[in-house]
Formats: structure tokens, sequence, C-alpha cells
């Protein structure tokens, strides 16, 4: 039976939104609600907060979660999560990187994506959903996802709306395609993510400044369609937002 382990890179430092670890939402921090929730998945064996802040360590330990120091010089939260999977690979079979700034992700959304390694050949998955709107469509932030329909395998990754209508006004792609973006949470076979912060970066990743696109020049990536949306707070805007779902 595939053991699945899921961490949650947490760090004090945040460019936008500092300390939004340790950060009151409803009378509880951002760490401990994204620990609860994923808690609650299914199919995750543990969770764990990796860290290289004394002071989240300490908190997640108070409130009972279970928190491992990492290096400080991690440039990602991947390159957290790495250091982690070197430590358990032998434990467990796959890793999911949760990300430590969406308080109130859905547990279902996590049990998503574990399925997809319910496949014992799938080495990367990923969820992604559905755009509706126009600007997010164009919205360079947003990774925008084109996929084989028949494998369900990524075929490539860009921060630009793919495929290109060279003849229709933008407006329209909407209607004539289906359009995905990533949701940012990722799986990994635990070799491989222990592994995989260790390949050079390369001219794609940098043009496009995702590192999704190193990791496909690499390996398969399996993804998952979702329905089920969740809110990632980077500024005090999205803090606001967040009061909506307590």
């Amino acid at each position: 039976m595939t053991k699945i382990l899921g961490i949650i890179p947490s760090r004090y430092g945040s460019q936008r939104l500092r300390g939004k670890a340790l950060i009151d939402i409803g009378g509880k921090t951002m760490v401990q609600r994204v620990f609860e929730q994923a808690s609650k998945s299914k199919k995750l064996d543990k969770v764990i907060v990796a860290t290289d802040d004394e002071r989240i360590f300490t908190h997640v330990q108070e409130f009972g979660g279970e928190a491992v120091m990492t290096s400080e010089h991690h440039p990602t939260g991947t390159d957290r999560c790495a250091e982690v999977a070197l430590r358990f690979q032998e434990e467990y079979d796959v890793c999911i990187n949760i990300q430590g700034d969406e308080p109130f992700i859905n547990p279902d959304q996590i049990d998503e994506l574990a399925k997809l390694f319910d496949d014992p050949s799938t080495q990367i998955g990923t969820l992604v959903s559905r755009i509706s709107d126009y600007d997010e469509l164009f919205d360079y932030k947003e990774a925008k996802v084109i996929f084989n329909s028949k494998t369900m395998e990524a075929m490539y990754i860009s921060r630009s709306p793919i495929p290109y209508y060279k003849d229709k006004i933008k407006p329209q792609w909407l209607q004539l395609h289906p359009y995905y973006k990533n949701l940012g949470i990722y799986g990994f076979q635990a070799k491989i993510l222990a592994s995989i912060s260790t390949l050079p970066m390369s001219a794609l990743e940098i043009a496009e400044g995702l590192e999704q696109v190193r990791w496909l020049e690499h390996y398969r990536i399996k993804v998952g369609v979702s329905k089920i949306s969740t809110l990632s707070i980077d500024t005090a805007d999205d803090l606001k937002k967040a009061t909506q779902y307590l």
C-alpha cells in the first residue's frame, strides 16, 4: 500500500506579507489552519510542517502538530520539501507539497491529487482547474497548463495563455478552447522529490520563471482536473478575503 507524506513548507520571511505563517485568522494561525485541514485528508499517512524558523517550529509543537527544522538557504518551498523527502524517502512512497498559505485548503483536493498515485507509474502529479475568467487567462501570475487528454500528462506549463489563437480576437478564446490553470499543489514519488532540487535550471525555466518547467523536462507530470477552489493568501487584501471563509 502506498504511504503518503504531506509536507507543508512554512517560512516567516514572506516577501509580500511578512510573518504570514503566524498571522491570526479567526483565532488560529495560518499554519495551524493549513495543518488541521491537511490532517483531515483520508489519503495522507502523516503531515509535517517544514520550516527554518524557530518561532514556527515551536508554535506547531504547541498546537500538537509535527514540525522539522530545515536549512534557511532554500530558494523555494519545493527545495524545503526535498530536504524533508530525503530524510523520509525510505518510509514514504509519495510526498505531497501542501502550500503553507492556503488556510482553507479542502482535504478532498489533497485526496484528488493523492489518487493520481494509485497508478504506480505516476512520477509527479498536480491539479488544474478550468479558467472561466478573461482576466485570469491573461494574468501572468497564473501558470497555464496544456496536457494530453488521453494520457492526462502535462505537455507544457506557461505564464502565457496556451494555445494561442492566431486568427481570433482574445475575448473569444475561452469560448473556443478549454484553458486550465495550475492549482499549485504537487505530489512526487519520494525519491524523485529528494533529488529534484539537484537538477540544473534550464533555459525554459529561466524564461518562464516556473520551476515546474524544469521538472517537466526530466519527468512526466500527471494532471488531475479539479472543481474545488481554494484561496491563497499572499497580500493584506487576500487576508481580508479570508474572513469570508470563517
